[in-house]
């Protein structure tokens, strides 16, 4: 899976999904509905930036707190391709995973982009391209591999099941 775009840098560590997305918006489930939400706790003008082919550039620990859906289910309504951080916080690194948003932890290359750097990730190889400069990551495990090849988590079980036993 080969994802690339412009970079959108979301400046901090130890970012908690309650301020990328605010509880008093959980009661919607629309994706497109819940984009004039996304960062409203933390900085409402990083909408703004995003566009059709936005790559999400994070610190350390990124996504921690509660296991909130909507915040990557909102940044895929936004069109974000790809999620490259420092680290992720576990439970939003498997979020963003099974909703087919691919995460990428890469410091370096986090480090090394910049506002609108173009970035390109091969998320079964582990490369990322950074404005030309080349960055190692661990490469995406073949099954979430085919999870986002699939769609998701719930898109990827069905398909399994759907499958003759051997």
């Amino acid at each position: 899976m080969i994802a690339s775009g412009k970079a959108v840098l979301v400046p901090g560590t130890n970012i908690d999904t309650d301020v990328l997305y605010p509880g008093i918006y959980l009661n919607i489930d629309d994706p497109e509905l819940m984009k004039p939400y996304l960062f409203e706790g933390l900085d409402p003008s990083l909408r703004d930036q995003l566009s059709g082919d936005t790559v999400l550039v994070v610190g350390e620990n990124f996504g921690m707190g509660s296991s909130r859906e909507h915040v990557p289910l909102a940044m895929k309504a936004w069109g974000v391709r790809c999620v490259i951080g420092s680290s992720f916080a576990r439970i939003f690194y498997r979020n963003c995973i099974n909703l087919a948003l691919p995460a990428i932890t890469c410091p370096q290359a986090a480090q090394a982009a910049e506002p609108g750097s173009q970035i390109a990730v091969d998320a079964a190889t582990g490369k990322v391209v950074v404005d030309g400069q080349e960055f190692s990551a661990l490469p995406v495990p073949p099954f979430m591999l085919e999870m986002l090849d699939r769609g998701g988590l719930i898109s990827w079980a069905q398909y399994k099941l759907s499958q003759p036993r051997s």
